[in-house]
């Protein structure tokens, strides 16, 4: 609470006082020792990207990233905080010292790499396409003058913008149909409003699992190969070596593949 009240009081205006007493997570500073000091570490994330970071059904937020978050803490000696941030701004709350770090199937990409530091990569992702089972579609290239959606200023939107073929000028009206969340994503291809989705493989895999009832059909082509990270504050140096430091020690030690095997075992 206190580190929240304080953050606010950033936000309002009233830095000068603030700093004066108390120090800041300013997006010049190495924020790590205030945050040791305070005990605490708020962690941004979409709360309904699942198998991540997700509400269960009794509304706590939960999942992989949860959980090594939680053992990074422990490690560390600091409780690591969950806020639900609008996925589109979560670099401009993050500079904005009103989180201190992005963990939440955030994959690393040039132009997030512009805005924030990343940690050593600690999971691998692809880009899928899935369309319905009975969909005419079986490749990229049949995308033409279809309707594609994806959560929007994701990394699926990256892959897509990225990709060699320039395909998104052939889909319908030029675009990527973009949504807030990834649930938007699916109910919008579940009910016909789009042909294709792109998603991230780690949450599509888990989401087409949850809802098995829905005949859902992973093309083999792709957008690519990419890495999850945690994001952090390009001046928070410290933080990122604790951070990269206990993550490496946790794939040494086999908790790293204890909480892997939870979320991820078939």
């Amino acid at each position: 609470m206190k580190n929240k009240l304080m953050k606010m009081m950033v936000t309002v205006g009233m830095a000068g006082l603030f700093m004066a007493g108390c120090g800041t997570n300013s997006a010049k500073e190495d924020s790590y020792d205030q945050l040791v000091q305070e005990g605490e570490i708020i962690m941004g994330l979409d709360d309904t990207f699942a198998p991540m970071g997700f509400r269960d059904t009794n509304g706590e937020i939960v999942g992989f990233d949860v959980d090594l978050a939680k053992e990074v803490g422990e490690r560390l000696g600091v409780t690591f905080n969950f806020q639900t941030v609008d996925w589109a701004m979560k670099e401009t709350e993050l500079n904005a010292g009103n989180i201190d770090v992005i963990w939440n199937g955030y994959t690393i990409t040039e132009e997030r790499e512009e805005k924030v530091a990343f940690s050593d990569p600690y999971l691998d992702n692809s880009q899928i396409i899935i369309v319905l089972e009975e969909s005419p579609i079986q490749k990229k290239a049949d995308l033409a003058g279809k309707t594609v959606a994806a959560q929007q200023t994701s990394s699926a939107v990256d892959a897509i913008t990225a990709d060699d073929s320039n395909i998104i000028k052939d889909f319908k009206n030029g675009e990527v149909l973009q949504y807030p969340s990834n649930n938007d994503v699916f109910n919008d291809l579940a009910s016909g409003r789009s042909d294709a989705i792109v998603v991230d493989e780690t949450l599509a895999r888990y989401y087409m699992k949850q809802n098995a009832d829905i005949a859902y059909r992973v093309l083999e082509e792709d957008f690519g190969k990419e890495e999850y990270a945690v994001g952090m504050r390009k001046a928070d140096v410290k933080l990122k070596k604790a951070i990269d430091d206990s993550l490496a020690e946790m794939k040494t030690d086999g908790t790293y593949e204890k909480i892997y095997s939870k979320w991820f075992a078939e």
